[in-house]
């Protein structure tokens, strides 16, 4: 080979590696010049044909072909890895949030919410108190006496200067008695507290729902009235209500009552414990 001819293929085979534009085409390139099989190790095999005179000057250029060309097909190479990895796009501020739905309703909400409902169109509006409250308002007030065992601290949270998380929402009685004159038609959703174990039916913090109505000519028919309203609305038409005389030391007379159970429909069950009936 010349040494024209060799300077010629050197311009080309720079050329093609600088134009290589993916990792095939550098591929290609390398196994053209710089292969097993390639054109320059073809050429440092013919140095032998080679003049005397011209064979110290053509394998100079070869080696120089061999290593430039080598070089940019490296250097190729590596700017096309990089060129693949994109940087993560920069942050922009300026940019709204993106919108997060909220997730659906809690089973406490709904029940406190659907219960609001039904005693609003018996005419009894919502009351609210909080959580952390006086000993006065949760024991006192409702005629709880002093050796009550749930004024005990094994039964209730007490807190600092006279002050407790409430064990029941009848302290909401006691706040609307003292703020304003009957009549009264409230009731008082909310959270209660007690050192209680947590188990299936037990939990140191849980909700209870109660009534109060003061007025004249009010008895405790209008309760049962209520109660059973209540409790159609609530669990369907087909459920049973029966009352049971008990004590309670702010309420005389004083009862207890029942639903019949939802899930067995008052035949007997795991969740009722096979009585039939719920306690309310």
């Amino acid at each position: 080979m010349q040494i024209e001819e060799l300077k010629e293929l050197k311009a080309q085979a720079l050329a093609e590696a600088q134009g290589a534009t993916d990792a095939a085409a550098l591929e290609t390139v390398r196994i053209k010049y710089v292969g097993r099989n390639g054109l320059l190790p073809a050429i440092m095999k013919d140095l032998k044909n080679v003049p005397p005179e011209k064979r110290r000057e053509v394998g100079r250029l070869a080696n120089e072909l061999k290593s430039e060309v080598q070089a940019l097909l490296d250097a190729r190479k590596a700017a096309l890895e990089t060129a693949g990895v994109q940087p993560p796009p920069a942050f922009d501020y300026t940019l709204p949030g993106r919108w997060r739905p909220l997730g659906s309703k809690h089973p406490i909400s709904m029940v406190i919410e659907r219960a609001t409902e039904i005693f609003h169109t018996l005419g009894f509006t919502v009351a609210s108190g909080p959580d952390i409250e006086t000993v006065f308002n949760n024991f006192t007030a409702l005629n709880t006496p002093e050796e009550h065992p749930s004024r005990a601290p094994s039964d209730t949270f007490y807190l600092q200067d006279d002050l407790l998380l409430r064990t029941q929402t009848s302290p909401v009685q006691i706040r609307v008695m003292q703020n304003g004159p009957p009549p009264i038609r409230i009731i008082a959703p909310g959270r209660c507290y007690r050192r209680d174990t947590t188990d299936a039916t037990h939990s140191a913090n849980f909700h209870q729902i109660e009534g109060l109505h003061v007025d004249r000519q009010v008895s405790l028919a209008d309760l049962k009235g209520d109660v059973s309203y209540f409790a159609r609305q609530m669990m369907g038409p087909d459920v049973k209500v029966r009352f049971r005389p008990h004590f309670f030391p702010f309420t005389e007379p004083s009862v207890e009552y029942d639903f019949s159970c939802h899930l067995c429909k008052g035949r007997g069950c795991r969740v009722c414990k096979q009585s039939g009936w719920i306690e309310i």
